[in-house]
């Protein structure tokens, strides 16, 4: 079988060296040949490849292996799916196996297709964003290599610059520094001279002040390392994926609309797992000055120049941004889901790289995953994937966001417990008047200086319809004829008001007389509706009319 990835390069996949029967090769084939239809990485296609020989090893292993897929059994598919249902590469094993399996016709119906089609866990999330103090760290390690880069280069771009135009006295050490950098520009390197003996040497070390790169051709160039530490600051500014600085191409850039200082990129984002026609997508970034998101990519462009200029000039064409100098180039290129290094140049930051970076800066694995769930979650919105993927992946597993979450919940909860308290009857219900209470138009008063809303020239300041919530709040059935022609009265403004008025004015107050109605008795309730005075009538009015002054 043979795949083509989106540069050209074609990967085949023998399938006559699996550990199984000719039938099983062949079906096994003709399952990764429709499954790869739309592949446009190798890297994918190795993944899935992988998992088929683990399986096809599997298979050889039983005591009767099959000879092809329709000899499969239960049991053994049982098997199989015991060996690796407890971790969570195992389940992604099983999730590419079954997908393959299930694209066969003869596996579609019966015993082993309802084995086929049991739930598989998805894996559990394994990164989590970084602490506060944890991110500080990372950043910090990548600012400070990075801008150290940056310095060296535009300080040397810029005595470049000087020696092109003249302006350097001729034979003076700036001069001649100009002059190997100019020869730096436009091969990649300074000049070298061999010994007899085959040593190779930089020409002018005493010159330049040593023969590290940053001292030769690093004074133009970043190296390896310091295109990583850009990347993470990268990812942890705009949340991209690693394999976005592959083939990241040199962003446009337009002066901003109404602006003269500041400029506006255009960055060309990959989305790898989109699916075919919707790859890419465009993202704005301006720079309006020190601090804003366009400045490190306007630093990148110019920590780059130099070797996307000689990039240009050895492979015409070449217009990808995220460009290094090597110390030396692989003898073969693996990798064809990445661009081919232009000798001396590379592009992007691998895997080994990332992991390489950060443990020289005493940093635990790459950081550039946990870099990018930091800024999904930090941003709280989906970069590069779906709305779907952003909650079940990023969001909701990750337990920087759930302890984060734990104060909004405990808030929320509190102001819920607050509304349902304001809500229920808070007085107490009595069989009779006191004589020492104080009557209002809903209720009697035990005490009018110690209710919960004082008024500032002391007494109490709540409005009639608050008597209900107040704990003072004495109700005897004197009251319930008033009260149920109060409850009714309000019930008929739904019809006349609208629902966001009724809802801010009345509704808590109907809550409440429905929660002294459950209190009282419905019976008790009911009764009390044929009492209603002609006073209990009046005061209702001039309560729901709301004429009625505490």
């Amino acid at each position: 079988m043979t795949v083509t990835n989106k540069a050209g390069y074609k990967a085949e996949y023998d399938f006559g060296e699996l550990a199984v029967a000719g039938p099983m090769q062949r079906s096994l084939a003709a399952a990764f040949a429709a499954q790869s239809r739309n592949w446009t990485s190798h890297r994918t296609a190795n993944t899935c490849w992988t998992k088929i020989e683990l399986f096809a090893q599997f298979l050889a292993t039983l005591d009767s292996p099959p000879d092809d897929l329709d000899g499969l059994t239960v049991a053994a598919l049982q098997s199989w799916r015991d060996k690796h249902i407890g971790t969570n590469s195992g389940r992604g094993i099983l999730s590419t196996v079954r997908t393959l399996l299930r694209r066969d016709p003869r596996l579609t119906v019966g015993p082993v297709a309802d084995e086929l089609a049991r739930r598989i866990p998805a894996p559990a999330p394994s990164k989590r964003s970084y602490e506060q103090a944890e991110r500080d760290r990372v950043v910090l390690a990548a600012r400070r290599q990075f801008r150290s880069a940056f310095l060296r280069i535009s300080e040397n771009t810029r005595l470049l610059n000087e020696w092109r135009a003249g302006h350097i006295a001729a034979g003076s050490r700036e001069w001649k520094i100009g002059e190997i950098l100019d020869h730096a520009a436009r091969t990649g390197d300074v000049p070298r001279t061999t010994y007899p003996g085959g040593q190779v040497h930089v020409t002018n070390h005493r010159l330049l002040g040593g023969r590290r790169p940053e001292k030769t051709w690093g004074r133009l160039f970043l190296t390896r390392s310091e295109l990583t530490a850009l990347a993470v600051l990268l990812t942890d500014r705009f949340g991209w994926n690693l394999s976005q600085y592959d083939r990241m191409p040199v962003p446009t850039a337009a002066p901003s609309a109404g602006e003269t200082t500041s400029v506006t990129y255009q960055v060309q984002v990959e989305k790898h797992r989109a699916g075919r026609g919707r790859w890419f997508s465009t993202e704005n970034i301006t720079d309006s000055g020190a601090d804003s998101p366009g400045r490190l990519i306007t630093q990148a462009l110019a920590a780059t120049a130099h070797g996307r200029a000689l990039a240009n000039a050895l492979a015409p064409g070449t217009d990808l941004m995220m460009v290094a100098r090597a110390h030396r180039i692989e003898q073969e290129h693996h990798d064809l889901d990445r661009p081919a290094p232009v000798d001396p140049l590379v592009f992007g930051v691998t895997d080994d790289i990332a992991h390489q970076w950060a443990r020289g800066h005493g940093l635990g694995g790459s950081p550039f995953q946990r870099a990018r769930r930091t800024t999904v979650t930090t941003e709280g919105r989906p970069l590069q994937h779906t709305q779907g993927t952003h909650e079940s992946i990023y969001v909701l597993p990750d337990p920087q966001v759930q302890k984060a979450s734990r104060g909004v919940f405990e808030a929320g909860a509190l102001e819920a417990l607050d509304q349902a308290r304001s809500a229920v009857f808070g007085g107490k219900i009595t069989d009779a008047p006191d004589s020492s209470h104080q009557q209002t138009a809903t209720a009697d008063c035990k005490d009018e200086n110690s209710g919960p809303w004082p008024a500032p020239e002391g007494g109490c300041g709540a409005d009639f319809l608050l008597c209900l919530a107040c704990p003072n709040a004495h109700v005897h059935p004197g009251h319930h004829p008033r009260l149920t022609h109060l409850h009714q009265q309000i019930l008929s403004l739904r019809s006349v008001v609208d629902d966001r008025r009724f809802r801010e004015r009345w509704n808590v107050h109907l809550l409440r007389l429905e929660d002294l109605r459950d209190k009282v008795g419905p019976a008790a309730w009911a009764a009390a509706t044929a009492r209603v005075s002609d006073t209990d009538r009046t005061i209702v009015r001039l309560l729901v009319k709301e004429d009625l002054a505490p």
